[in-house]
């Protein structure tokens, strides 16, 4: 009996393994892809016990604080500005339609009640779940949430930090067993996708952390088994249309529902991260909208409403959502700059979002005077940029047809000339007030 049950745990084993590098989405899976491809726009939130120091989220690393030090902030982190209500109402008037939240970063620090570990949120003088507020008020207004999870840990010592390229500076001297770490991930998604609701997607972060610095032809190998394969399948076994990404800057792994790029648009590499091939999973850009993830205090590098737009605009032309983020102050507060800004998009979807929801990456690439969505029977041309052109040309259009053509903020008819499969038309004035003129062209 007991070589009957060994030889079934092995071939379960086996099959785990296999299952997910044979990896077949549910239909509601692909369902749930199809619509996060759609809805184009999400807000990403990096907040925690980083947010205290006003040093961004890599503080820890950054300034090398030993772990007891840094357990110190949980003594004093009370967010009584917090207000899920606000946060979810000023992502849906923007015209957001999912929020990705970070419930734990690399400071090993969980924002919600876990029982896996002492260092959370409700040992702290807030001593509310964060998660579930936040979970609890997107499932209200209609809002997705996922959640971020940090696969790196500066602080436990069952991580393998000695093979690690970050946390080397936080006075961790034990060993532990890696097989105890990744139970105690794989407890803590359980919790997240069992406590709180329907989960949109699982955003993991970190793996980088056990490979090669980013570099073109990097090896993709890393320095230990990250049992990804079995952590993808518990997920998908506990809410099948949960979206799994990870954003390893590498190929997207078997088990993957989606592809992200870090502060680039897929196709660049502005930053340095981003080396990898855009896949043809989903897609996904995360940006910040000052130069810092988490609360960085000195940052006044905010960017412009126009800069803004002209990231969600190319990132839709693209084929790729953009999630876009905000630090909140240590009182749980949104700085006003970012509110301002969310603002000023809902006002502007309000007027263009069909050029932007439920269109897909237009038949040219980015241009050097904007991009193009499009949807069936439907092209959207989003000049972003003047470059001295006085008319317009794409060749190749896509409608044998044009039925008609129009400005898409007061339907005012445009004129055009289409011969041979090549569009001309006249090019119009952008700037500040006008960050981007929107011609819609509909045909066959």
């Amino acid at each position: 009996m007991l070589k009957k049950t060994l030889l079934t745990l092995m071939l379960g084993s086996s099959l785990l393994g296999f299952s997910q590098q044979n990896y077949q989405p549910s239909q509601v899976n692909l369902k749930a892809r199809t619509e996060f491809q759609d809805e184009k726009f999400g807000m990403f939130i990096h907040f925690g016990l980083y947010s205290e120091l006003g040093r961004g989220e890599w503080v820890m690393n950054n300034d090398k604080i030993p772990v007891n030090y840094y357990a110190k902030l949980k003594d004093f982190f009370n967010p009584i500005g917090f207000n899920a209500k606000e946060y979810v109402s000023m992502a849906k008037n923007a015209g957001v339609k999912y929020i990705t939240l970070v419930t734990r970063h690399h400071d090993g620090f969980s924002m919600w009640d876990t029982k896996y570990s002492d260092f959370n949120i409700m040992n702290t003088p807030f001593k509310r779940d964060l998660v579930k507020e936040l979970a609890d008020e997107c499932h209200k207004q209609g809002v997705k949430i996922a959640f971020y999870y940090s696969l790196l840990d500066w602080t436990r010592t069952d991580y393998s930090y000695w093979t690690g390229r970050t946390g080397k500076g936080t006075g961790r001297t034990e060993k532990g067993n890696w097989d105890d770490y990744i139970r105690f991930m794989k407890n803590q998604l359980t919790e997240l996708l069992t406590k709180y609701g329907e989960v949109s997607g699982i955003w993991f972060d970190g793996y980088w952390d056990q490979m090669e610095e980013e570099k073109a032809g990097r090896s993709e190998k890393t320095y230990l088994d990250w049992k990804m394969p079995e952590i993808y399948q518990l997920i998908h076994q506990l809410q099948p249309q949960c979206l799994v990404g990870n954003n390893h800057h590498i190929t997207p792994l078997p088990g993957e529902d989606f592809q992200m790029f870090e502060r680039d648009i897929p196709g660049q590499n502005e930053h340095g991260l981003s080396f990898q091939k855009p896949s043809q999973l989903p897609l996904e850009t995360c940006a910040t909208l000052n130069d810092s993830w988490g609360f960085e205090l000195k940052d006044n590098k905010n960017k412009t409403f126009r800069e803004f737009l002209h990231l969600l605009v190319n990132a839709a032309g693209s084929n790729a959502n953009l999630l876009m983020n905000i630090g909140p102050m240590p009182n749980g507060k949104v700085p006003q700059p970012f509110i301002n800004s969310f603002k000023e998009m809902g006002d502007w979807m309000k007027v263009y979002g069909e050029s932007i929801y439920g269109t897909r990456g237009g038949y040219l690439p980015i241009q050097k005077w904007g991009a193009v969505t499009q949807k069936p029977g439907k092209v959207y041309v989003h000049i972003l940029k003047n470059n001295g052109e006085k008319t317009i040309t794409l060749e190749k259009f896509p409608f044998k047809k044009i039925n008609s053509a129009y400005l898409l903020k007061d339907k005012k008819t445009i004129k055009y000339t289409l011969k041979n499969n090549t569009l001309t038309f006249d090019s119009y004035t952008v700037d500040e007030q006008n960050p981007d003129a929107v011609i819609v062209f509909e045909g066959k």
